[in-house]
C-alpha cells in the first residue's frame, strides 16, 4: 500500500478534483445517468467551478504519493433547510474508481466530520442517488435512511436517498 496525503484543498488542486469529479461520475453513474449526460462533463467546464468551491468551502483532498489528487470530500451547513435535526452536510465524495475500497473514503468523510464538529455541528447528512453502489458505505459508516427526493440529471428522474448520523460528536 502507498502512502496516502489528507489535506485541505487549494485553489492549484482546482483541475485535479474536477478529473476525480468527473472520471468518478463516469465510472460510478454509468447506465444510471444518461451517457450523454456523463459523455458532455468536461475537465475544463468543471475546474473553474472546483476553483471556486475550494475558496468557499473547506474541501479536502486525498493526494497519492506522486501528489495527483484521487479523491475529495466537502462539505459544511445542510443546504435545504429540511433536516433541522442534521444541521451539516457532507456535500459530496468521490474517489477514482480504482482507489475505492482502500479506506481513503472513511479518511475523507472524517476530514469533513472534524470540520462540522468545530463549527458545532453535531449531526449531518448526505444525498445519495439510490442505485449508487456507495450507498452500502454510507451504511456501513453507520448512516440511516432519513428521507427521498426526486431528482433529474440530463432528463432522467432518479431517486435520491438522504442519509443521517444523529451524533457524529465521537466519529472516528
Amino acid at each position: 500500500m502507498f502512502e496516502i496525503l489528507i489535506r485541505k484543498a487549494e485553489v492549484e488542486d482546482a483541475a485535479g478534483i474536477a478529473k476525480v469529479q468527473v472520471d468518478s461520475w463516469r465510472t460510478t453513474f454509468k447506465g444510471i445517468v444518461p451517457d450523454d449526460f456523463l459523455e458532455g462533463l468536461s475537465y475544463d467546464k468543471r475546474e473553474p467551478i472546483w476553483k471556486r468551491a475550494v475558496m468557499e468551502n473547506n474541501l479536502y483532498i486525498a493526494e497519492d504519493e506522486n501528489g495527483h489528487v484521487i479523491g475529495f470530500s466537502v462539505g459544511g451547513k445542510e443546504r435545504t433547510g429540511n433536516y433541522e435535526a442534521f444541521p451539516g452536510e457532507l456535500y459530496s465524495i468521490f474517489i477514482l474508481k480504482e482507489h475505492q475500497g482502500t479506506g481513503i473514503g472513511r479518511l475523507l468523510v472524517k476530514s469533513v466530520v472534524d470540520d462540522l464538529k468545530k463549527k458545532k455541528l453535531f449531526s449531518m447528512l448526505i444525498w445519495v442517488i439510490e442505485e449508487n453502489p456507495a450507498c452500502q458505505f454510507y451504511e456501513l459508516l453507520g448512516g440511516k435512511k432519513i428521507g427521498t427526493r426526486e431528482i433529474e440529471i440530463g432528463g432522467k428522474k432518479l431517486r435520491e436517498i438522504a442519509y443521517g448520523w444523529d451524533d457524529i460528536s465521537d466519529y472516528k
